[in-house]
């Protein structure tokens, strides 16, 4: 019987080694490649699904932030993971996140937010210059990275391609990459543990749809 080769990307190649030798190093993934176990959907009504290993966000008119939300909290890890994202949208990762418990609810720092909103810091997925910073999410509204965007860092994300992010965060200490070039290194005592949660930014009726996908996200913790 003659076989029929089928030919495999260099890039998929790349990504499997990099995710057996990340999962050698400690790293494990963050979600099982096939389904949301494990998640759960907060906030808005963007909807979230698995399409071949990558989980694909996609915008909901008139909806405010949504975000899909690990079940399980985090204090100290590294994270990694490859983020697409429409230009027309911005998006993030909140890391160390916290879910209002109730309508009304109001943080130390922050507003009143209705129940179930997702607040702490995210990190920032865009292509605006600002991909990499950290942005404390509706709580203090603000950048909690202080150091001005540069014309290298503003060009560390790529439009239209796959992005390579870094985030490790230990103790007050939040440090993150994207395609290896170092972004943002801040500290901050208000999270020390809290969930992490892939967003997909609100929209306003008429607009979009727009899409934001992750793959490979790896997480590996620390000072276990």
């Amino acid at each position: 019987m003659t076989r029929r080769l089928f030919p495999v990307s260099f890039a998929f190649l790349i990504a499997l080694s990099a995710a057996a030798v990340a999962q050698g190093d400690g790293f494990k993934p963050l979600f099982d490649g096939k389904t949301l176990a494990g998640f759960t959907v907060r906030s808005g009504k963007a909807t979230y699904k698995v399409e071949d290993g990558v989980i694909v966000g996609t915008t909901a008119e008139g909806s405010g932030n949504t975000f899909l939300t690990t079940d399980r909290e985090y204090s100290d890890f590294e994270l990694t993971f490859e983020v697409k994202v429409d230009d027309a949208l911005n998006s993030g990762v909140q890391v160390r996140s916290h879910v209002a418990p109730e309508n009304g609810f109001q943080p130390k720092l922050g507003g009143k937010l209705p129940k179930d909103r997702l607040y702490g810091p995210q990190v920032e997925i865009s292509t605006d210059g600002m991909a990499g910073r950290i942005y404390d999410e509706a709580r203090r509204g603000r950048w909690l990275d202080t150091k001005q965007p540069t014309p290298e860092t503003r060009k560390a994300f790529k439009k239209g391609e796959w992005n390579q992010y870094r985030v490790l965060a230990e103790g007050d200490r939040i440090q993150t990459w994207v395609n290896g070039l170092q972004i943002a290194d801040t500290r901050d005592r208000e999270d020390t543990k809290g969930h992490i949660g892939l967003q997909v930014h609100g929209i306003a009726r008429g607009a979009g749809p727009f899409q934001v996908r992750w793959r490979n996200l790896m997480i590996r913790e620390l000072g276990r």
